[in-house]
């Protein structure tokens, strides 16, 4: 249902530097970019979700929206642990290191929370046991 998620930056190309080395992580990249409004789509192929960056449309600085986050779904536990270092290796602070909330088992919630150079919140995550 989701096609993408779009978040605000007021340095481009930081942000754009940011986002293509935190999806090759992913192995995804750069999809697309307009140069009019600085609007790129990063991801891991058409037709699946995807995060964009760009410049606010309405000329504003960007902010951080309150209680907004990114969640990203992964299958492993080691990929959320591995995104989370890379988010923090790219300048990106650490907002909950990689763990399980709640119990584990089955349906364990094993998460990683990140912001960008923006301070956008993302997580990384994985439902089930370990692996």
């Amino acid at each position: 249902m989701i096609g993408y998620v779009t978040v605000g930056s007021n340095d481009l190309d930081k942000a754009r530097d940011f986002y293509a080395a935190l999806v090759s992580t992913l192995g995804g990249s750069e999809l697309m970019r307009l140069e009019e409004n600085g609007f790129t789509l990063y991801g891991t192929a058409w037709g699946v979700p995807g995060i964009a960056v760009t410049r606010p449309h309405d000329g504003e600085p960007a902010t951080v929206g309150n209680g907004m986050m990114i969640a990203l779904a992964f299958d492993k536990r080691a990929k959320v642990d591995d995104l989370h270092a890379k988010a923090l290796e790219l300048g990106g602070t650490c907002e909950g290191p990689p763990g399980v909330r709640g119990e584990d088992g089955d349906q364990a919630f094993y998460g990683a929370y990140f912001r960008d150079l923006d301070g956008n919140k993302l997580c990384a995550f994985k439902i089930g046991p370990a692996d």
